[in-house]
């Protein structure tokens, strides 16, 4: 039994005659006769009243032509599902994101995408740097949006700068260095309080390289794993910190983001994916974000 089969059936049902149904189909009437008399063979039924001069259906063809309408109901759910995968227009699209430096782009990327694509599924899992690699390796998530890639991933994992955030000092309300800009160089007798290296060493590495660039090893006296706090202990007096101003926890009364004077005080923000699990629905993700990315960062350098 072939789709076709059930075509047949339906077209003739609907037009009530063998020659209507061909000139429909574009299809010979004794092709049609044929097929049909072949699927009734094959199924053991007759689906036809033979006897009658009009073309009416058994109670056995009444019934088989429901679930005939319904098959082809689903098999042409079945091409336009598939062909809208294709087209990159419908399916699931899975996003890992990490919070720092996400600002207000990404939520409006994220209503634009979901207002031109109603048929796709978003999913969106906020995880730390060496997290969101290792899922985009592993094919759990298909975008992420995190800092530089690691050595070890650039292999397997491509990526493009989304935005250049800068390293700020984050001191004491009271610190001489307020309000900056800041030299690093004066900042080398500090307690430095740095995000672990575990949550995000792209950022733990940068921090290390600036102060060697600056001519001293920073005395790290703390490591937390979350940006919460290395704020909190900065609030406690435990020490200073270099980090991207994040707007979800910039800061308050107590503690200031002074501007560096150190040349490449920057830490890269990228969109990465999988070349080994690409597909359409992804590159057309891709293709969204970048353009709406740079045209609002057009918009904010504009003042608007």
């Amino acid at each position: 039994m072939e789709l076709r089969h059930l075509r047949y059936l339906v077209a003739v049902a609907d037009r009530g005659s063998f020659a209507a149904a061909a000139r429909a189909l574009h299809v010979a009437q004794s092709a049609i006769s044929e097929q049909l008399a072949n699927l009734e063979h094959e199924i053991n039924v007759p689906l036809f009243s033979r006897s009658s001069k009009t073309t009416e259906l058994t109670a056995a063809g009444e019934a088989f032509l429901q679930e005939a309408r319904r098959t082809l109901a689903n098999a042409d759910r079945a091409i336009a599902v598939a062909q809208g995968v294709h087209r990159g227009e419908t399916g699931t699209l899975r996003i890992g994101f990490f919070t720092v430096g996400m600002g207000i782009i990404f939520p409006q990327l994220i209503r634009a995408f979901r207002k031109d694509h109603p048929d796709v599924q978003l999913v969106l899992v906020e995880l730390t740097p060496t997290q969101l690699w290792g899922a985009l390796v592993e094919g759990k998530i298909d975008i992420g949006f995190t800092r530089r890639l690691e050595p070890e991933f650039s292999l397997d994992l491509r990526s493009v700068v989304m935005q250049r955030d800068p390293i700020m000092a984050v001191l004491p309300s009271n610190h001489e260095g307020v309000p900056g800009p800041v030299d690093l160089r004066d900042l080398a007798r500090e307690r430095f309080v740095v995000l672990s290296r575990a949550t995000s060493p792209p950022l733990f590495d940068r921090v290390i390289e600036m102060c060697a660039e600056a001519g001293f090893s920073p005395q790290i006296v703390s490591t937390p794993s979350m940006w919460s706090s290395v704020l909190l202990f900065v609030r406690a007096g435990e020490g200073i910190a270099l980090l991207p101003p994040n707007e979800n926890q910039f800061g308050g009364s107590d503690i200031v983001y002074c501007p560096l004077k150190t040349k490449n005080a920057f830490l890269d923000f990228v969109m990465c994916w999988s070349p080994k699990h690409d597909n359409a629905l992804t590159k057309s993700f891709r293709d969204m974000a970048l353009m709406h990315w740079r045209r609002s960062l057009a918009h904010f350098s504009r003042g608007e």
